[in-house]
Formats: structure tokens, C-alpha cells, sequence
């Protein structure tokens, strides 16, 4: 296996979103022949007993999972699971097949370990997209689905896109997550409202059985995003993520005027939006955090604080695959070290 510091100067020559369709190419390849991937499996799908939990009626191996915009369009889940996740979201999927943004629309911040995107929803649409999960679903790892809204979609419509989704995915996956989150489609947070959240699950609620999240943007205040979350567990919401990408460009040295940041910068930031949601919620409803974890420490902060559990995607780019191993091996070492047998003993202990 070639060591990812050795390539990593590599792949960094290459403009941010090359680099990535060669990734993505790279792991839609075990879809298509599966044997001599079965060593390296082996050596990084993190599979103990002290990992393990039962979320949504599916067993979840290990608690970190890939976060929603690496796997757009359902062509890597195999490959995935190779590289150690315990779960993951494809997507963000839309009703239609559309571009995107302009590009460039992805930039990386080395110096900060952080990416910046504004990728705006590139997907191939939800009839191909749900052509391929059809295949691979049941999965031996979960599977959520992100679903968001079409960019020439009005606000006043944008409700039927959500749902559409919803009914088309209804028999697939392990859960659904609304992203009104994204500062990548014109208007989209400014769906993060009561009135838009009380519709919407109650609506949706109304068409699947399937456990449905709700993801908000870091870049609320800690009051507004308690509300909007509160608000949705009461409506029916199965869950909170925190969080999606910050429009905070303070937080680089020199940023664009464009997309979200995610990676290390965004760590502070996601934790207290999460900590403040889980301060409420915690033991109401199961809660996801995402956002700057790149280490075992960090996610087990996150898990005390009340997380199930975690999502990564900008940490991969800095610190390659072994990363995932390593955060379950970090994980397992600290939860023997305070003398837990299951990491369900130790989710939200800072809260008790």
C-alpha cells in the first residue's frame, strides 16, 4: 500500500476538484471488482464490539462515518467501506440533474488544513442516483441519503423538491438528511425557518418510516440554532446534524468570496453550536457531530458531549485514509482508558 504522504504532494498539484474525480474513481473501482480489496478491508474497517451500537434499526460497526458531499452520487459506497468508515451519507441529491456552480468552485487553505467549496449541489439527479442505490442497498454499513433542493427551484416550491426526494428514496437507505444548510445554493438558508421546518416534517413524516435529520448551518447564533432544532425533534425530526460548512471567511488567512469553509478552522465553531444543541436535546433525540474532527481526542470530545456519532470529510483530504483507522483504534484505547465496555456508555457523559 503506498503511504498517502508520499503521494499527497501529488494530488496537492493537482486543482482541488481533479484531484478529487481521481479519488472518486479510484473508489468506485471495488463496485466493480471486489477480491483483491478483501486484505485491505480487513486491515481497515474497524470492527469491536466496544464500537458497536444499534441506531435507526441498523448496526452501526464503528461511529465515524463520511460526511454528505464526497460521494454525490452513490458511486463509491464499496470503496468507502474500504477505507474504515463505519457509515455514509451520499449526495446532496436533487430531484434534477444539474452542474453546479461555476468553476473553480473548490480551494484548499493548506496552512489551515481547510477546504473551500462551492460546489452548489453537482449531482446526476435522483432517477440515477437512485438506480444505484437500488443496487447496493442493504448495505453492510448504513446509508443516509442528503437531500436538497434544486437551485432554479423557487423557495415558495422548494418544499415539493424535499418531498419527491423523500418519496422516491422512501424504501432506501437508513436515513434521510435535509440539508437547508448549504451557503452554496442562492436562498437555501434562508429556508432554516419555523414555519418552512414545521412544514416540511410534518409533510415528510407523513411518507416514509425511514428516520429524517435535520442539518444546520454553524453560522446561526447558539439561541437560533437550539430553536430551529427544537422545533424539528418537536415536528418529528430523528435527529440533528451540526454542522454544515461556515460562511466565516475571518477564519483563513486569504479566502474567497465564495462557498463554505470546512476542515480545522471550522472546529471551534461546529463544537459550540453542537454543545450548545446538545445542552437541550441530548437523550431526546440522537445527534451527529461534524466539523474539524481530525483525531481521536476530537471525536471523543464529541461523543462526551452527546454524539452518536461523527463525520469527517475535509480531514481525509489533509491526513489520507489511515486517518479513519487510526480515530477507531484512538477511540477504543480512550474508552477503555475510563473504563467503559461500549461506547453508549460513554455518548453524552459531559451532560449527566
Amino acid at each position: 500500500m503506498i503511504d498517502y504522504k508520499t503521494i499527497k504532494p501529488l494530488l496537492f498539484k493537482l486543482e482541488p476538484e481533479n484531484a478529487h474525480h481521481l479519488a472518486a474513481c479510484i473508489l468506485s473501482l471495488p463496485n466493480l471488482f471486489q477480491m483483491p480489496f478483501n486484505s485491505f478491508l480487513k486491515s481497515h474497517f474497524i470492527d469491536d464490539a466496544i464500537l458497536t451500537q444499534e441506531i435507526f434499526g441498523r448496526t452501526f460497526h464503528n461511529p465515524v462515518g463520511l460526511g454528505a458531499g464526497f460521494d454525490k452520487n452513490a458511486t463509491m459506497i464499496r470503496g468507502i467501506e474500504i477505507l474504515g468508515f463505519g457509515f455514509t451519507e451520499i449526495g446532496t441529491v436533487t430531484p434534477r440533474a444539474q452542474s453546479g456552480n461555476p468553476k473553480p468552485r473548490m480551494f484548499r487553505h493548506i496552512e489551515e488544513e481547510t477546504l473551500q467549496n462551492a460546489m452548489g449541489f453537482n449531482n446526476e439527479g435522483a432517477y440515477k442516483i437512485l438506480k444505484r442505490v437500488q443496487k447496493r442497498y442493504p448495505f453492510k454499513t448504513p446509508i443516509g441519503i442528503n437531500i436538497g433542493k434544486n437551485k432554479i427551484t423557487p423557495d415558495r416550491e422548494a418544499i415539493q423538491d424535499y418531498l419527491s426526494l423523500v418519496k422516491s428514496f422512501k424504501g432506501l437507505g437508513d436515513y434521510f438528511v435535509i440539508n437547508i444548510s448549504s451557503p452554496n445554493t442562492p436562498g437555501l438558508r434562508d429556508l432554516q425557518n419555523e414555519a418552512f421546518i414545521d412544514a416540511l416534517f410534518t409533510q415528510a413524516k407523513a411518507l416514509t418510516n425511514k428516520p429524517i435529520l435535520l442539518k444546520i448551518a454553524p453560522d446561526m447564533t447558539p439561541e437560533d440554532a437550539v430553536a430551529l432544532s427544537k422545533l424539528a425533534v418537536a415536528k418529528g425530526a430523528d435527529g440533528i446534524i451540526a454542522t454544515n460548512t461556515t460562511i466565516d471567511y475571518s477564519l483563513v488567512k486569504h479566502p474567497k468570496k465564495i462557498g463554505g469553509l470546512s476542515g480545522a478552522v471550522l472546529k471551534h465553531k461546529s463544537f459550540a453550536i453542537f454543545e450548545a444543541i446538545a445542552k437541550e436535546l441530548f437523550g431526546k433525540t440522537i445527534l451527529i457531530s461534524v466539523g474539524g474532527i481530525d483525531s481521536a481526542q476530537e471525536a471523543y470530545k464529541r461523543i462526551k458531549a452527546g454524539a452518536s456519532l461523527v463525520q469527517i470529510y475535509s480531514g481525509l483530504v489533509f491526513h489520507g485514509p489511515d486517518m479513519i483507522m487510526n480515530i477507531n483504534k484512538g477511540l477504543i484505547k480512550l474508552l477503555k482508558a475510563d473504563g467503559y465496555t461500549n461506547i453508549t456508555q460513554a455518548i453524552g457523559v459531559d451532560r449527566k
